[in-house]
Order: structure tokens, then sequence, then C-alpha cells
């Protein structure tokens, strides 16, 4: 005896990017790239347990649909798209009953000629990318989080570790001063929204969100004295939450990128440990993640 528990199906790796044109100035554009999952849940088991496509949207319309709403609404901030994308599907289809979108967005960076921002021209800004999940419900309500995922920082001082349990199974010394280095995956979660109309409405709120989470996560990992990455975690998360209303709930995921001295004391005495060191050798594996959940309230 089986049952069918949960299921899902949809269209990944959905490619777009969108071109804006200033009205007052067709030559000052701006441009989005994006890359889109989309997921449905709803009455469709007789497609698994009868192999009867009847309730299938394809995902092929997925995607279709994903180009012509790009098309025909604003895809920035992406957390309106997502909720306009996401609503779409259980607004069309009585059959679904909840769909979920996630949204990579590509760090395109208007670049500067002659001292002056180009109109049309951008860069590829790194690796780091923006993140946007929705989660739409039929009777409305959407559930948002947004994030940053690749964002990798360094800082050459600044930072200890020491003070920890020291018994037979450890090796690793303390220290006083040491690189800092990861890789930020960050997200948060807003309140809920009642429908599309409250997400529009909250739009400068969106968008304060990511930069002030973005701002305050180099911020603080820039000037905070760290005794560990847990340490300064906590303060960035509490933060964004002080300085943001409709946050409810801070995640990070801070995998630690080792940089360690090399001892170079072999050749003639060079010294390059502890406060001499100037080169070291970067790590790869194994390396430390450090992952925390900060809510508002108890």
């Amino acid at each position: 005896m089986v049952s069918l528990s949960s299921s899902r199906y949809g269209k990944d790796n959905i490619r777009l990017l969108k071109v804006e044109r200033d009205p007052s100035n067709p030559r000052l554009q701006y441009v989005y790239e994006f890359t889109i999952c989309v997921m449905l849940e709803g009455d469709y088991e007789a497609a698994y347990l009868q192999a009867d496509n009847g309730p299938i949207v394809t995902t092929d319309s997925m995607k279709n649909t994903t180009h012509i709403l790009a098309k025909k609404n604003p895809v920035s901030p992406p957390e309106l798209f997502a909720s306009i994308l996401g609503a779409h599907f259980v607004d069309t289809y009585d059959h679904i009953h909840k769909s979920f979108i996630h949204i990579i967005q590509h760090r395109w960076t208007r670049y500067a000629v002659d001292g002056a921002p180009h109109e049309h021209s951008f860069i590829r800004d790194g690796a780091e990318v923006r993140v946007v999940d929705a989660e739409v419900h039929e009777d409305g309500k959407i559930f948002l989080s947004g994030g940053i995922s690749d964002l990798l920082v360094l800082k050459s001082t600044g930072s200890a570790f020491y003070g920890y349990i020291q018994d037979k199974y450890t090796t690793l010394p303390e220290t006083r001063d040491r690189i800092m280095s990861t890789s930020v995956d960050a997200t948060w979660k807003y309140d809920v929204f009642n429908g599309v109309d409250a997400v529009r409405a909250s739009v400068s709120s969106l968008e304060k969100g990511y930069k002030s989470a973005r701002d305050i996560t180099l911020k603080i990992f820039a000037t905070d004295e760290s005794a560990s990455v847990q340490a300064t975690l906590y303060r960035m998360a509490k933060q964004i939450i002080d300085d943001n209303s409709l946050v409810n709930q801070v995640s990070y995921a801070l995998p630690n990128k080792h940089y360690f001295d090399i001892d170079l004391s072999w050749f003639e005495g060079l010294k390059n440990t502890g406060a001499d060191a100037e080169v070291y050798a970067p790590q790869s594996n194994p390396n430390g993640l450090i992952t925390a959940t900060i809510s508002r309230g108890d």
C-alpha cells in the first residue's frame, strides 16, 4: 500500500533579461537579468496516479507566461514581480492552490565613462546575486523573502578567535588577529502580505530592505572587532531587523574562507607567522560553516 504524500512541479532555469527605458530619455536604460524557477501545487494527482495529463499546466506554458508577464509588468523590485507571477497561476487555474516563485537576479552595475555614469553600459559585478522567494496561496496570502548569495568578503585584520574548548582533540591555536573571509548567504523574511496590491504598496520598503540588509552586512563585517563569526553574524541580523519594520526574521550561512600564514623560518630565519605574517596560503576544504536564524520577539 502506497500513497502520493506530496508533489510539486514546474519550470526551472527560466532565463530573461529586461531593458527598461526612461520615458524622458530613452537612451537612459536599466537592465534586469533573472533566472527563475516556477513550481505549482494543486489537484493534479491524476497525472501521477492515472497517467492523465488533463490537469497539467505545461512547464513550457510557465516559461511563456513568465516572459509575457515580464513584458506587461515592472520586474523591479523582484519581490513584486515574483508576487505578480505567482498570483497569476493561482488566479488563472482553479485547481492550482499554491505557487512558489524563486528568482535569482544577476548583478549588472552601471559603470562610468569619463567620470560620468554611462546611460546604457553595465558590468557584471562579481558572482553575487540577489535572491527572492514568493509563496502565493489561492486565498491571496503572499509569503515573501529576500536575500543575497555568493557575496564574497574579506578583511585582513579585526578578527580573533580564542577562549574555546581545549581538550585532547584540539590542535587549533588561539589567535587575537587573523584574516576573516566568507561567502555571505543571507535571507530575510517579511510579514505576510494580503495580495499583490499590498506588495505593490510596499515597493519602497522592499527595495529599502534589500539595500539596508546588504549595507549592514558589509558595514558590520568591516567594523566589528570580531570575537567569532557567530558574534558578528548576530550583530548583522539584529541590525537588519531593527532597521526594517517589515522584516521579522533573518538567516545567515557563513562558510569560513581560511587563509593560513606560512612558516618560512626554514629560509634564513625569515619571520612570517603571528604578528609578522604577510604571506598566506588560501585553503579550500575542510572549512567551518556558521549558520543561525534570528527572529523578531521571543
